[in-house]
């Protein structure tokens, strides 16, 4: 009927550009698929998978995340016979050998083979030039790594292990076959769990390869890398040469100024934090600054201590002990127990997120601020010297607890800081007993006062902040309807309020109050007083240029919402974040109009 001309597409090499045609060849194969039965007789062992399927089945082995044994089920269930052999220049020889009439032989050697098939000199043989698949000879690694086949107390004492990390895409090729080949030579499981982590990727989803030119060398982000370094090291022995003024311009462009030495705590640390259940782990350089900032944190931490404690007297005392001291014991006691809750689980992003949360933002932020008061006043030694113990100990307890995550900067500071505790100073904070949650006493009474002191010095900055009064002016605090309980706490707290809020003075309200910047805390209203703080012309002048500055960008939003094109045609999250936008420009407009109104009543 006609005649179409048609292209054929014939597929090429994308590292040799050479044609791929299919070629048949004879290749050597594991039976995966059959029962056994030797001798052509009925009931011989089940076939090599069937015990693999059952080890998951019946416990003795549990994957973590729980679901990624249907992953492991879906491939053993539909599975075909396995092909072993590989044309490639490495690995291990297929143990097999040929006559001269193509008969096989197989057994471990040449000399075997001969004794084992009664051949003499005169008959010549030659060895497979394939080699096992990578997977096989991964999958005897349990065991082979240990003396195998001898039994040796190597063997013995490692066979089988505890636990297996790796990643979900090679379930199958690596983790089934250890399991398979376990059960078959050793008549064991090779682990009893299987911890699953996600794949790491850029920062934008895409998996690392030399081909798009996105990978990262760890130990780049450890010791830092100069650009033209870098450059030269993405772009050399590229599989696709054609390619190389890409990854050289995207990589000019990602890292102008090359990459920084993070350190390897950092790294540590960045990879313990997003080891989340997902699939995909999404690598972004910026979380290794950020933890790097908090490595530093710790650093400066740890120089705090050791300048208030080193040649000064350390004793614990209950008795003498501050609200501060109490509270952060209380706190170390919860966080000791939520790592080891996490790391048991296999949850490393919580175990991070809980050291992170509790260095930082409690025990420097905080604590350490709540210790200036008592180690500045002279005149309470006893009470000095309960602070610096706790000091001193809560911090060789955090460093222990953060140590299999920030081994190097941990350990650093550990030999430094046990000279003030009684451990031994040819010890390693590597055999070191992890903490435990008994090793402090849970303080629930603690743990709220210091709440509500934060809060309250919170409010009096945010207050600080609003109306910009510098944070070294002492301010008065009226407090109004204050509670029993408020009553009792200011009462008690008062000196430490008074020094960490850098207050003038603190009072109970009597009669009308007069005009004041508000916190609330509970029901409490603790008010400042700004007559005599702020200029109340410069201040409503800054106010107002604040206010028609958020009222341009208002109108600009507004007016994206009132364009139907805009409205239809746009994202559905991009009209939501311009809706968001809007009510937040007006909320924040609203605040610094009740704040004119207060400049104007003073």
């Amino acid at each position: 009927e006609k005649i179409d001309n048609h292209k054929l597409m014939v597929p090429r090499g994308d590292r040799s550009n050479a044609v791929v045609e299919p070629y048949l060849t004879d290749q050597w194969y594991v039976d995966l698929t059959r029962d056994e039965t030797p001798d052509g007789k009925p009931g011989g062992r089940k076939r090599i998978t069937l015990p693999s399927i059952e080890a998951v089945q019946d416990g003795r082995i549990e994957f973590v995340p729980a679901n990624w044994d249907k992953t492991y089920y879906q491939w053993l269930n539909n599975i075909e016979d396995w092909c072993i052999s590989r044309q490639i220049w490495w690995g291990h020889r297929i143990p097999a050998w040929y006559d001269a009439e193509g008969n096989i032989y197989v057994a471990r050697s040449e000399a075997e083979v001969r004794s084992k098939y009664s051949l003499d000199d005169r008959v010549d043989l030659t060895q497979d030039e394939d080699v096992l698949d990578t997977w096989f000879s991964s999958a005897l690694w349990p065991f082979s790594t240990q003396g195998w086949p001898e039994k040796t107390d190597s063997l013995n004492a490692f066979y089988p292990g505890a636990v297996l990390v790796t990643g979900f895409d090679i379930i199958f090729f690596w983790v089934a076959r250890m399991i398979m080949m376990g059960l078959k030579f050793m008549d064991d499981v090779p682990f009893h769990e299987v911890y699953i982590h996600g794949l790491v990727k850029d920062e934008n989803g895409d998996k690392m390869s030399k081909t798009k030119g996105n990978v990262l060398d760890p130990l780049d982000l450890i010791d830092g890398i100069d650009l033209e370094s870098l450059v030269a090291k993405r772009t050399s022995s590229m599989m696709q040469p054609h390619l190389k003024k890409r990854v050289e311009k995207s990589t000019r462009k990602q890292f102008p100024d090359g990459i920084p030495a993070f350190g390897t705590d950092a790294m540590r640390f960045t990879f313990a934090a997003l080891a989340t259940t997902g699939r995909d782990i999404r690598f972004d350089l910026a979380r290794v600054e950020g933890y790097r900032n908090f490595c530093n944190k710790l650093w400066n931490a740890a120089r705090y201590v050791l300048m208030n404690c080193e040649d000064k007297a350390l004793a614990a005392s209950a008795e003498h002990q501050s609200l501060a001291d109490r509270w952060i014991q209380s706190r170390l006691s919860a966080v000791i127990g939520e790592v080891r809750s996490s790391m048991e689980s296999y949850r490393f992003d919580l175990a991070a997120k809980s050291l992170y949360e509790f260095i930082w933002h409690e025990y420097c932020d905080w604590y350490l601020e709540l210790t200036k008061p008592v180690l500045q006043n002279d005149g309470n030694e006893e009470a000095q010297k309960a602070t610096r113990f706790t000091l001193v100990h809560v911090l060789e307890s955090v460093l222990r607890l953060a140590h299999p995550v920030m081994p190097f900067i941990t350990a650093e500071i550990w030999s430094r800081v046990t000279a003030l505790t009684d451990a031994s100073p040819d010890s390693s904070i590597m055999t070191a007993r992890f903490p435990d949650v008994n090793d402090w006493n849970r303080d629930p009474a603690a743990e709220k006062d210091i709440e509500w002191v934060k809060d309250f010095i919170v409010g009096i900055r945010n207050i600080r902040g609003e109306m910009d009064v510098s944070p070294a002016k002492p301010v008065p605090v009226l407090c109004e309807d204050a509670s029993d309980e408020d009553r009792k706490r200011i009462e008690q707290h008062g000196t430490l309020l008074t020094k960490l809020a850098r207050l003038e003075s603190i009072a109970l309200l009597e009669g009308e109050a007069p005009p004041a910047s508000t916190a609330l805390l509970g029901n409490m209203k603790v008010k400042v007083p700004m007559a005599g703080i702020i200029d109340p012309g410069a201040e409503k002048a800054r106010l107002s240029r604040q206010i028609e500055k958020l009222r341009k960008d208002l109108a600009q939003n507004q007016n994206k919402l009132g364009n139907e094109k805009f409205v239809n045609n746009a994202p559905p999250e991009v009209v939501e974040k311009a809706k968001a936008l809007v009510a937040e420009l007006t909320a924040a407009i609203e605040q610094l109009e009740a704040q004119i109104a207060l400049v104007e009543s003073l």
